[in-house]
């Protein structure tokens, strides 16, 4: 069965699919984030914000994690992550600030963070391959962002919880 490519902006996601269909998952790591840059708009910009996840177009966001969770067997994506944490007690609505304690929980939950250091993108003790921790990709974005992307996760009926 073909994977469904589908974007709202014309986003080729086939190279995504292809580094995910590989198993080379720092690959698809960075190329997560350059396709969510193009769909922003944010190209030039190299960053996303808050803003530019709140309007990020559902049908893509889809995308990308349908291929991260198909691809990986359930192991990693966004909706993975998005509820590993909530069950930790993560908030659901990206008006309030995310609190840090159950920040720091899902990071070491994950992986992000070992003996309380944070591993920073991209540090060699990230893990590119399915031995690494559930929801432990994709990596190559910020915790400034992540509240508003489990709240756009929800609005995109993407995860449940």
């Amino acid at each position: 069965m073909e994977d469904d490519l589908s974007s709202a902006r014309g986003i080729d996601y086939s190279m995504l699919r292809d580094f995910l269909k590989a198993g080379k998952w720092k690959e698809a790591d960075e190329e997560t984030i350059a396709r969510m840059l193009e769909a922003a708009g944010r190209e030039e910009k190299r960053v996303l914000e808050e803003r530019s996840i709140n309007e990020f177009p559902c049908e893509d966001l889809r995308t990308i994690d349908r291929l991260w969770v198909k691809y990986s067997e359930g192991h990693f994506g966004f909706s993975v992550q998005a509820e590993i944490y909530c069950s930790l007690g993560g908030t659901q609505s990206c008006d309030e600030q995310i609190d840090e304690k159950i920040w720091e929980a899902f990071a070491d939950r994950v992986g992000w963070r070992k003996q309380g250091s944070w591993l920073l993108y991209p540090d060699p003790n990230l893990t590119f391959n399915t031995s690494a921790p559930s929801g432990h990709l994709p990596r190559s974005y910020v915790a400034i962002i992540f509240s508003s992307l489990v709240s756009r996760l929800l609005t995109c009926n993407i995860v449940r919880l």
